[in-house]
Formats: C-alpha cells, structure tokens, sequence
C-alpha cells in the first residue's frame, strides 16, 4: 500500500474524531492537523498526480473553512470574534 494513502486515511479518521469533540477541545487537534494537511496533500499530489492534489485541496478547503477565514482576518490586521462555545 503506498503510504500516503495510509497517512491520508488516518488523518481523515482523526480528523473525524477531532469534530467529535466538544468545541473547546477541538483547538489543539484542530491545529495539529491543519499544519499536517499542506504535506499531506503535497505529497498525495506528488504520488499520483496534480488532479489529486487539488481535489485533496478543495477538500481541505472545505472542512477548514472557517479557521481559515479566521486566520486570514488575522492576518490582515483584523480582529474575528471567535464563537461563544470557545470563550466559557
């Protein structure tokens, strides 16, 4: 089996846990996996092929949507305001 396909799987599996937990403890695996996801993808699209790499990407896309909105306001210079569940 190659092993991007093996990394790939378990990080879609926790992934899955991750968005099991309730909204405070999601920071930490959120973060790890979302700093994980751009080599993943770079290598899934290195072992078979471009049209991989953007398909795994637009997934990405998808499921990180609003950390990724949150980080580019950051890095604009704005201040988001993160969700009720985050500030108990």
């Amino acid at each position: 089996m190659i092993w991007s396909v093996l990394i790939g799987a378990l990080w879609v599996l926790a992934a899955t846990i991750t968005a099991f937990l309730p909204m405070r403890l999601q920071m930490v695996p959120g973060i790890a996996l979302l700093v994980a996801a751009p080599v993943l993808i770079v290598w899934l699209g290195f072992d078979f092929g471009w049209l991989v790499g953007v398909a795994a990407l637009l997934a990405f896309g998808s499921m990180f949507r609003n950390p990724l909105r949150y980080f580019w306001a950051r890095a604009r210079g704005q201040n988001p305001a993160l969700p009720s569940e985050l500030l108990k």
